[in-house]
């Protein structure tokens, strides 16, 4: 297993530890917690960047990478969820596009076919990870029109996870055989 796996496997590894110290009552846990999203949110950008600086991009690693994200984005969406920070229809939305779009990409994979992340994809993952960050700290007094900045993030990463979403399925519908 090359070095950007092994960060990619890294991240994997943070998700249940994020968890542990966000919904324990261990003393700064929460504090914790959000240190520990923010180190394995910057592990996406780490791995992808030696991954292809070093020429190591491999079919697991445009896997796995995705899949890390969504392990890590699922497992802070339904702690907010369970913390009453985020309200479960908009986790619902997020983690549906992401069964979609993982489900496209196993589909594909079965036909020889790897589908890498595009950019809309990217952003969509930048602005779930500010939101999630966003809402964990909630200590942010800025408010637009009675939303929270947290809120307010959280309701953009909606949009690009709906739009990469779709974007997705337009560029790779022709995988999905429906005959």
């Amino acid at each position: 297993m090359n070095l950007a796996n092994k960060i990619t496997m890294l991240r994997i590894f943070l998700v249940p530890i994020f968890m542990f110290f966000l919904l324990t009552k261990f003393p700064y846990g929460a504090y914790i917690a959000v240190g520990i999203f923010i180190i394995a949110a910057v592990t996406d950008g780490l791995d992808g960047y030696v991954a292809r600086k070093w020429k190591l991009v491999t079919n697991f690693g445009k896997f796995v990478d995705p899949l890390a994200d969504k392990l890590l984005v699922t497992a802070a969406l339904i702690s907010l969820v369970e913390l009453n920070k985020l309200s479960s229809w908009v986790a619902m939305i997020i983690i549906t596009r992401e069964f979609v779009v993982t489900s496209l990409r196993v589909v594909a994979v079965s036909e020889g076919i790897i589908i890498a992340a595009s950019m809309w994809g990217k952003i969509k993952t930048v602005t779930q990870i500010i939101a999630i960050v966003a809402i964990l700290i909630d200590n942010f007094s800025f408010r637009l029109f009675g939303f929270s900045f947290g809120q307010i993030t959280m309701l953009i990463a909606v949009i690009f996870t709906v739009f990469s979403g779709i974007d997705y399925l337009a560029k790779n519908w022709k995988v999905i055989d429906i005959n």
